[in-house]
């Protein structure tokens, strides 16, 4: 069996456009996403921390050193500008692996600046 767990997260990042009419996913920084091991075209559960929404969607890239996190698309109607998230990443594992399975999580400051990251 197979269960599904936690393994990248951003935690507190900062929205920085949230724009309705474009095709639906959430844009950002690679260089955000990959210091939590997410790869673009993943899928992700968002949290805001604002209003409590949750939301799937997708990564795409946006530009690098921009420090965006942009709401794109259907999405943009529960989530804002100046809204703090979570962006989350989970992957499939035995309960065996899951029992050494260490997320990597990046937590972020202003402008999305990464204070803590996994090594850190």
């Amino acid at each position: 069996m197979l269960i599904k767990v936690l393994r990248g997260k951003l935690h507190r990042g900062t929205v920085t456009n949230s724009k309705l009419h474009y095709p639906g996913s959430v844009g950002i920084d690679p260089d955000l996403y990959e210091a939590a091991g997410i790869v673009p075209y993943e899928h992700v559960l968002i949290a805001d921390l604002n209003n409590g929404n949750r939301l799937e969607t997708y990564v795409v890239p946006a530009e690098r050193g921009s420090g965006q996190i942009n709401i794109l698309g259907a999405a943009a109607q529960l989530i804002k500008t100046g809204d703090l998230v979570i962006v989350m990443a989970f992957g499939l594992c035995t309960p065996e692996e899951a029992q050494t399975l260490i997320p990597k999580v990046v937590v972020l400051g202003e402008d999305n600046a990464v204070l803590e990251k996994p090594g850190t």
